[in-house]
C-alpha cells in the first residue's frame, strides 16, 4: 500500500486531525480529547474506527486514559537530561510515594525500578541503596496505603459497626489505588503490619460474641475477601479501559447489535430483565455484598442468644 493510500485510511485521518489539535495547541495538557462515541458522531465513522484513532495517538504518547477523567492529553514531561537530583536527596519514603504515584496513573506493570530512577531523576541503582528490588518496594506501597488508612480507636460501638467500618475503610484504599488488589493475598499474605492492623482490629470487633474461634478466623478473612473480590473486579474494569480507551459503557455500544440478537432470542429472559445499572454500580453492590453478610452474622448470632 502507497503512503499515499495509508494516509486515507479513516482512522489516520481521524488521528491526524485529533493530533493537529494537540500540536496546535487547540487541546492542552490535561484537556479532555474527543470520547470514541464523539468522534463518532463528529467524524462520520464507526465505533472500531474511532477506537483505533485514539489507539494511535495513545501509542505516540500523546494522550493518555485516567480513570473517572476519560482520554486527555498528556502532560510533556520534563527533561531529566539537564540534570540529576542528588543521591544524598533521595529517600525511601520518596520512591515508594514514587511508585505509588505511578502505579495509581498507569498500573503496577507501569512501575520499576528504571521508572522510578527517571521520575526521581537519580540513576537507577541509586535505588538499590534503598530498596533490595521490587519484591521489598511492593511490600513498602502495601504498607504506605495501609498506612494512610487506618482504623480509628476503639471505632465506633457494636461489632456491626465496626465490621461496616473496616470494610469502608479498606474499599476507600483499593478505590484510591487499584492496584492493590493484585498484592493482597488471603493465603499467602505480606507480613505487613499496617495491614494486619487491620486484621487485629476485625477480630478485636468480634470479642465477645458466641463464635466459636474457628467462626471468628473465617469472618475475619472472609469480609476483606468480599471487598478485595469487589475491588479486583473495579481494577480490572479501569486496566481494560486504559488499555482500550473505552470506558464500560463505550464498550457495551460496540456489542450493541450482538446483545440485542442475543437478547431477543428469547433464551435469556432473565438476564433481558437485568436493570444495567443494577450491574455497573460498583460501590451499590459492596452495599448489598457486606449488608447481606452480616445480616447473616446476625441471624447465626441470634440463634446463640438465650432466650430471655
Amino acid at each position: 500500500m502507497s503512503p499515499v493510500e495509508e494516509s486515507e485510511r479513516p482512522y489516520l485521518r481521524v488521528a491526524a486531525a485529533i493530533r493537529h489539535r494537540i500540536t496546535s495547541g487547540a487541546l492542552r495538557p490535561g484537556d479532555r480529547v474527543p470520547s470514541t462515541r464523539q468522534v463518532v458522531r463528529d467524524f462520520g465513522v464507526a465505533m472500531a474506527t474511532a477506537t483505533r484513532a485514539l489507539a494511535v495517538l495513545r501509542d505516540e504518547g500523546l494522550v493518555v486514559t485516567r480513570p473517572g477523567s476519560g482520554t486527555v492529553v498528556r502532560a510533556r514531561e520534563p527533561s531529566r537530561r539537564a540534570g540529576r537530583a542528588p543521591d544524598r536527596a533521595l529517600t525511601t519514603e520518596r520512591i515508594v510515594a514514587t511508585g505509588i504515584a505511578v502505579a495509581d496513573a498507569e498500573g503496577l506493570d507501569a512501575v520499576s525500578m528504571r521508572r522510578l530512577a527517571a521520575e526521581l531523576g537519580v540513576g537507577p541503582m541509586s535505588l538499590y541503596r534503598h530498596l533490595s528490588g521490587r519484591e521489598e518496594l511492593e511490600h513498602l506501597l502495601v504498607r504506605a496505603v495501609f498506612r494512610a488508612h487506618r482504623l480509628p480507636e476503639p471505632g465506633p460501638p457494636g461489632w456491626r459497626a465496626k465490621l461496616e467500618l473496616v470494610s469502608r475503610v479498606e474499599w476507600a484504599a483499593y478505590r484510591r489505588h487499584p492496584w492493590l488488589p493484585e498484592l493482597i493475598s488471603l493465603t499467602r499474605p505480606l507480613l505487613a503490619p499496617e495491614a494486619m492492623a487491620h486484621t487485629e482490629w476485625t477480630l478485636r470487633a468480634l470479642d465477645g460474641l458466641p463464635l466459636t474461634s474457628i467462626e471468628k478466623t473465617r469472618e475475619a478473612l472472609t469480609l476483606p475477601a468480599i471487598v478485595r473480590g469487589l475491588a479486583a473486579t473495579a481494577a480490572a474494569e479501569m486496566r481494560a479501559e486504559r488499555e482500550t480507551g473505552m470506558a464500560n459503557d463505550q464498550w457495551w455500544v460496540t456489542l450493541d447489535d450482538e446483545v440485542r440478537a442475543l437478547m431477543a432470542s428469547g433464551r435469556y429472559p432473565r438476564l433481558a430483565a437485568v436493570a444495567p445499572e443494577g450491574v455497573q454500580d460498583l460501590d451499590a453492590l459492596l452495599d448489598h455484598a457486606v449488608t447481606r453478610h452480616l445480616d447473616g452474622l446476625a441471624a447465626r448470632l441470634a440463634r446463640s442468644t438465650p432466650e430471655p
